[in-house]
């Protein structure tokens, strides 16, 4: 009996190994094929919509949405929308929101796809390319108030010529023009003129939002204001900007470029504090550190001219933590002799090393666009497409003495795999009403590390060095409570960006609930999950 028994049992288990075997091929097959057929119906209903653009498909589309200037990270969309009008976004994102909290799909803007870490990224969702947008061109208004009226698919590069025919341009820059201006305003747009106008979301009058259900809204500070301070500073997370109304004043033509070295920090900083507040100084304030690069100086002289050629040439660094000021001062061609006395007048207030004085004098235009050929330099050397991990901070004054000394004292070994520049702003220049956070404290730094990573390196120019060297600077700034606040920021969970937005977590919050309820657009920020429902 119990060897007719055994023979029995083991064909009942291999018939249920069979039965599970031929299941899960039949549960896998009908899973496929309802993705499948999911993916094919959503594919036809975006093919469907009555739009101007297109919806590109393509493999080699999708692959370029999915990467950014950080080169680090790659979520690939489902579809790309090439847009031509305003009402090709609105249609996309209102049927998007259609679908209900039950589709997972997302919206993602992306500009000229500059973010470090996938901001602008949509895993399986349709990105925007902003810059296919075709609304009315560049528009320049004159009088008393000059503005110009751009799509947020416009390059800033392309903003600067058009105004300057008119002889005006904006007002606040970032160091790098080749950005769209929902990009920059949808973050904060900093540069060396922030200390006297403020960041660029300072400058703008007026917007044009589609809304994360699809609804085409205008705004300023009079009009619908809750969400003209949302969408400014607010990382793409209320609306995406298709037009903006930005301030213009006239335009110089030369510009008057200054760099001095100091070796003593509390100089430096003092100095700079002193010429964000002087009267008739200088129009771009920008600094920077410099380790371990005892060559610099004499890079310099390939566009700087030492003002005494004998002293510089003797100038050694020594090894030492060097420190540049550099200033910019912008004229008109009869104003020359009037502004260099000016300019002699403040930088003899000044407490740098003597012998370390450099100076030229450039176009305006060449000046604003100034990295733009360090550009061209290094896509020339294939330098360019490579990882960036870069980290900027905003750091109180009162606590920058104390960053200093570890970050740059033990942490920052060198500066030869990107600049480190380090200047302050005045928080009176920023509107607190919008979605940026920044220090508590009038005078604040931006302290920022801008690392390029040699791919094969595995030293200090290597991707995983660098890496390490943010974590232990944030982990520094987090453990000894400096309250630093990320700009440009990444955070891994919601509960890591409550603690970054602070007591303005719950207006951002609310804010959210209004505008995209649904949490469809900006997913790749990292902020909210679609279909979180929000409290209101």
């Amino acid at each position: 009996m119990k060897k007719l028994r055994y023979p029995c049992f083991n064909l009942v288990r291999e018939y249920n190994i069979l039965f599970i075997k031929c299941f899960m091929i039949l549960l896998i097959s009908c899973i496929t094929i309802r993705l499948n057929f999911s993916l094919s119906s959503i594919h036809f209903s975006l093919k469907s919509l009555p739009i101007e653009g297109n919806f590109s498909f393509d493999e080699l589309d999708l692959k370029n949405a999915a990467r950014d200037f950080g080169n680090r990270y790659r979520s690939h969309p489902m579809t790309v929308l090439h847009p031509k009008s305003v009402s090709d976004i609105a249609v996309t994102v209102k049927h998007v929101w259609s679908l209900g909290p039950s589709s997972e799909l997302t919206v993602a803007a992306r500009g000229h796809g500059h973010s470090l870490q996938g901001q602008a990224q949509a895993h399986g969702g349709i990105v925007i390319n902003m810059e296919s947008l075709k609304v009315e061109e560049i528009k320049v208004y004159g009088g008393e108030f000059p503005y110009v009226d751009v799509s947020g698919g416009d390059l800033w590069i392309n903003v600067l010529n058009e105004t300057l025919k008119y002889g005006l341009a904006p007002r606040s820059w970032t160091d790098y023009l080749h950005l769209t201006v929902g990009g920059t305003l949808s973050n904060a747009g900093v540069s060396g003129q922030a200390f006297r106008h403020g960041p660029q979301i300072s400058n703008v009058l007026k917007m044009e939002i589609v809304t994360g259900t699809g609804e085409v809204v205008n705004c300023s500070e009079k009009q619908n204001n809750e969400l003209f301070y949302s969408v400014l500073g607010g990382l793409g997370q209320f609306g995406i900007i298709t037009k903006a109304r930005i301030k213009l004043e006239p335009a110089p033509v030369m510009v008057k470029w200054i760099r001095v070295l100091y070796s003593d920090f509390t100089a430096f900083t003092r100095d700079q504090e002193q010429l964000i507040f002087a009267e008739k100084a200088f129009d771009y304030i920008e600094g920077f550190v410099i380790k371990n690069r005892t060559g610099l100086v004499n890079n310099w002289r390939l566009s700087f001219n030492p003002q005494d050629p004998v002293q510089a040439s003797k100038f050694k660094s020594d090894g030492r933590t060097l420190f540049c000021l550099e200033l910019a001062k912008y004229f008109n061609l009869e104003e020359s002799s009037e502004v260099n006395q000016e300019v002699e007048k403040h930088l003899s207030h000044l407490n740098y090393i003597q012998s370390t004085i450099f100076q030229t004098e450039v176009t305006y235009i060449d000046f604003l666009d100034r990295v733009h050929i360090s550009e061209v330099k290094l896509r020339s050397k294939g330098l360019w497409d490579v990882p960036h991990p870069w980290l900027n901070l905003f750091i109180p004054k009162s606590k920058i003495h104390n960053f200093a000394d570890t970050v740059f004292g033990n942490i920052v070994k060198e500066t030869s795999n990107g600049p480190i520049l380090i200047y302050p702003v005045n928080k009176s220049k920023w509107d607190e009403r919008t979605s940026v956070v920044i220090p508590d404290e009038d005078i604040f730094y931006l302290v920022a590390f801008l690392a390029s990573a040699i791919p094969s390196s595995n030293g200090g120019e290597g991707l995983e060095h660098i890496l390490s060297q943010n974590k232990r600077i944030l982990e520094y700034c987090e453990r000894e409570d400096l309250g630093v606040k990320q700009y440009l920021a990444h955070y891994s969970t919601q509960e890591e960006w409550q603690t970054h937005y602070g007591p303005k977590w719950e207006i951002f919050k609310q804010r959210k609930s209004i505008y995209d309820p649904l949490a469809i657009l900006a997913p790749g920020q990292g902020i909210f999950q679609k279909s979180i429902a929000f409290s209101s």
